[in-house]
């Protein structure tokens, strides 16, 4: 199938493209930027006339639920949303029941995935077994079966003595380390920043220590094994300061946060509202300022939406018994494009910190429009506003301290492998 994307205004960070220009498809790879090829003559065409074209998103992190929390989400459920989000391209957590700690669990991941179609899937794999923290998983089998990198996530390590063993031999297969810094003694089983604001309504507290202890700590071993580690979720100014001066070192060292920490503080937690309980907690107002000058000079090289679909009892509890997390996809992007408005960043770092740079993280060919590159784009209507409800929202999860807020750009079109999957006409 030929496909042409005409009269857009196209933005590819990696090739340095911010300009109105005409994207051309075929067989399912980018064919030409520009200048029409010759002798074509295009199956389906899209007039994205005041619309940004860009390639599709990249997730860094995304809680699929499947296998095992069904109930929650899927793989085909939460794909589709991805779609409708202009996300193209996912790394999945191995948190589902069972924990991905083999091939077989890949396996059946991509399996899922394939039989979706909406999305491509990557898997990052467990960093000890049954994330058991005590025993090292079969890191060579998880990289042969396609994993592309390896964690523990939020579960707490056996000893700093296994986690070294663990760095070391993810470094000894070349696979990146996603670390979740978090020491739990520290943060005690709280459910708020520990503030003026947890004081305020009786929440036991996470002190910012509980994450930059860990980071200092893990630096420390990082520059020890030079072992490649990325910090995920990063939400303390103290915490920015430190892998800043690690990365002027140059340790192999990269770091993200979500887009709600880099708009919503403790502040927020009016009413015991559990949609606002998150993991790592929202912080203070110069810790959100903090992430946001760190986005700004590379310090943090992506944004990420940190998806974690709930279904609506997990959050009804009172506030320290809900579930962490919230459902994030569908507000990725028009987030992100929010920080344009805001003069926070410029449009082309905005879209390269959810486009290439996650994707050279995962060490995937993703994130741009190449030509020769797979036809993964997306087409973005900056000029429609709507409002995030339940109804609206595509992923099972509806779990999100958005729901009722403005949104002011939504995806119209997501093209992946050359075919375009999602479209939206926008009434």
């Amino acid at each position: 199938m030929k496909l042409e994307i005409i009269n857009g205004h196209l933005v590819d960070p990696k090739n340095q493209i911010d300009q109105h220009a005409n994207l051309y498809i075929a067989d399912g790879r980018v064919i030409a930027v520009g200048k029409k090829p010759a002798d074509w003559q295009a199956d389906q065409s899209i007039d994205a006339k005041s619309k940004l074209v860009l390639p599709g998103l990249v997730e860094l992190s995304a809680s699929l639920r499947e296998p095992g929390h069904e109930h929650k989400a899927t793989v085909q459920s939460e794909t589709k949303a991805a779609a409708a989000a202009g996300i193209t391209s996912i790394a999945c957590l191995p948190t589902t029941n069972p924990v991905v700690d083999t091939p077989a669990q890949v396996e059946l991941i991509e399996q899922l995935s394939q039989s979706s179609g909406q999305c491509h899937v990557y898997v990052i794999g467990a960093l000890t077994t049954n994330l058991n923290g005590e025993n090292l998983s079969e890191m060579a089998a998880l990289k042969a079966a396609g994993c592309v990198g390896v964690s523990n996530v939020f579960h707490p390590m056996k000893s700093s003595l296994v986690l070294r063993r663990a760095m070391e031999y993810a470094s000894s297969q070349d696979l990146t380390v996603f670390s979740y810094p978090l020491v739990h003694a520290l943060a005690n089983h709280g459910c708020v920043h520990e503030g003026i604001t947890s004081s305020r309504l009786g929440l036991p507290g996470i002190p910012a220590a509980a994450e930059t202890a860990a980071v200092a700590f893990q630096i420390a071993l990082i520059e020890e094994l030079n072992v490649r580690t990325h910090f995920c979720r990063i939400s303390t100014d103290r915490s920015v300061h430190m892998i800043s001066r690690a990365r002027f070192d140059k340790l192999p060292i990269t770091a993200d946060t979500s887009i709600l920490h880099l708009y919503l503080t403790d502040q927020e937690i009016q009413g015991f509202d559990g949609l606002c309980h998150n993991q790592p907690p929202f912080r203070t107002l110069d810790d959100r300022e903090g992430l946001r000058t760190g986005i700004q000079d590379g310090t943090l090289s992506a944004i990420c939406a940190d998806h974690q679909p709930h279904e609506i009892e997990a959050k009804l509890a009172p506030f320290q018994s809900t579930e962490p997390g919230s459902s994030t996809l569908e507000t990725l992007l028009p987030l992100t494009l929010e920080l344009v408005k805001e003069d926070v960043l410029t449009l082309s770092d905005a879209v390269n910190l959810i486009t290439q740079q996650p994707a050279d993280i995962l060490g995937i060919s993703a994130g741009n429009l190449c030509v020769g590159a797979n036809a993964d784009a997306c087409i973005v209507d900056l000029k429609h506003s709507w409002i995030l409800n339940s109804e609206n929202m595509l992923s099972r999860g509806k779990n999100t301290p958005l729901l009722g807020d403005q949104l002011n750009s939504r995806v119209t079109h997501t093209i992946l492998n050359g075919k375009l999957i999602y479209e939206n006409k926008l009434n």
